[in-house]
């Protein structure tokens, strides 16, 4: 047996080991063992058990580093678990395994001093099927899905601006520091509605399902959180309870859930109206960020801003464009247009007159050539007479006349009175 590492405290030194209890039913109140020596006698002993094949589900695993796999076994009917680490050849199996699949290792008990902690160090690992409680959840998520209760068509946005949200976690738990804290952080005016349930064991799911159904039925509360941090497998299986999904589905209000890390899953993800991956980034996404949306504001109003002065000016620029206009500043230029229209057509009138006057006055000089051709006075012109009697009835055979009869004969320059002298 070695001895003890570490230094001792100040003014102490450790016993020679020869002088200490050789077995613990020799140790007193006055002469006890070391911690150390303790741990190593649990060591000596644990090395001295034989090796062997245990059964289990693994509910946590750990791959991440070449080399080395960490998992969790737990038992396939009891709420009992184990851990078991492994290096090389099973580290290189284990590889091949997830969370929740059934197996058998084989290994040797072993206890690390440091910490007195107790693990069973594997070399072999082989499956042995579907692990039973993966395989009840798969089921109820197909019957779940066959009902409709994870349809797309069902989710319920998340309001803009909520006021009130719903909180459903652990009494003291980091979740729900987490979610108030950083909820106040963007959006200060935020309140909540707080009920505690347990999030884990057999009071897990009748607690949530009233939780959610007490917040669903307060008008106050805009949006609900069902928040859970990070815990095992086994941990978060009450939140694939039928019962828990069923009330998730079937709540009015929206309901996000935050449950685990962003790789772990339960199906009340799949009924949630959002899934979120921890309870902070629920937070962040259910509340708006105050200094984003001041940012929103303040672009919007340097848009309107922005938009009211083009207007301005183009309005400004439109009125002095009409200011400018030469009808506005020489008023007298609107006449120009007008009078040049009126001058034209006292031009066209005067032309189309002259024209029609001269016409008539063609027509009238024609008609008095015709009219002096054929008058009397052009007949006398050239020396003929127009004889009448007293009555003026003109003569034109010597058979209207008698002797003696007083005549009058029109000439060209004038009348001549005479008396037939013989009617032949």
């Amino acid at each position: 047996m070695g001895t003890s590492t570490g230094s001792a405290p100040s003014g102490l030194a450790p016993k020679p080991l020869d002088q200490l209890p050789r077995l613990a039913r020799d140790t007193t109140e006055e002469d006890p063992w070391p911690v150390s020596v303790l741990s190593q006698k649990y060591h000596d002993a644990v090395a001295r058990w034989p090796g062997a094949w245990v059964e289990g589900q693994i509910v946590e695993i750990n791959t991440r580093r070449t080399g080395s796999a960490y998992l969790t076994l737990r038992d396939n009917f009891e709420d009992i678990s184990i851990n078991v680490m492994g290096f090389r050849a099973f580290a290189a199996q284990a590889r091949e395994f997830r969370q929740g699949d059934r197996v058998v290792v084989h290994g040797r008990p072993d206890l690390w001093i440091k910490q007195t902690r107790l693990s069973f160090m594997a070399d072999r690992i082989k499956r042995v099927g579907t692990g039973d409680l993966k395989e009840q959840i798969d089921q109820l998520r197909r019957k779940l899905k066959g009902e409709g209760l994870f349809d797309a068509e069902n989710k319920v946005p998340l309001p803009e601006f909520p006021r009130r949200i719903g909180l459903i976690c652990a009494p003291k738990a980091r979740a729900e520091g987490d979610v108030i804290t950083n909820a106040r952080l963007r959006w200060p005016t935020i309140e909540f509605s707080v009920v505690h349930a347990h999030v884990q064991g057999p009071q897990c799911p009748p607690e949530v399902v009233e939780a959610i159904q007490k917040l669903d039925a307060d008008p106050a509360v805009d949006v609900i959180i069902v928040a859970r941090g990070g815990g095992s497998f086994e941990d978060l299986l009450g939140f694939s309870d039928e019962s828990v999904v069923r009330a998730t589905a079937a709540c009015v209000t929206p309901i996000v859930s935050a449950i685990g890390h962003e790789d772990d899953w339960t199906l009340i993800d799949l009924a949630a109206d959002l899934r979120a991956s921890t309870p902070t980034d629920a937070a962040k996404r259910v509340v708006p960020d105050l200094v984003e949306q001041e940012g929103i504001i303040q672009e919007a109003r340097m848009r309107i801003h922005a938009r009211i002065e083009n207007m301005v000016q183009g309005e400004t620029r439109l009125i002095e464009g009409y200011a400018n206009r030469p009808s506005l500043t020489k008023p007298q230029t609107m006449l120009d247009k007008p009078q040049r229209l009126v001058d034209e057509s006292l031009v066209r009138l005067d032309i189309a007159l002259r024209r029609i006057v001269d016409d008539a006055s063609l027509t009238v000089e024609k008609l008095q050539s015709s009219l002096t051709a054929l008058s009397p006075q052009s007949t006398l012109d050239r020396g003929y007479a127009v004889v009448q009697a007293l009555d003026g009835k003109v003569i034109i055979s010597p058979q209207q006349v008698q002797v003696d009869q007083d005549l009058t004969l029109t000439v060209k320059e004038g009348r001549i009175e005479t008396k037939v002298v013989n009617g032949q």
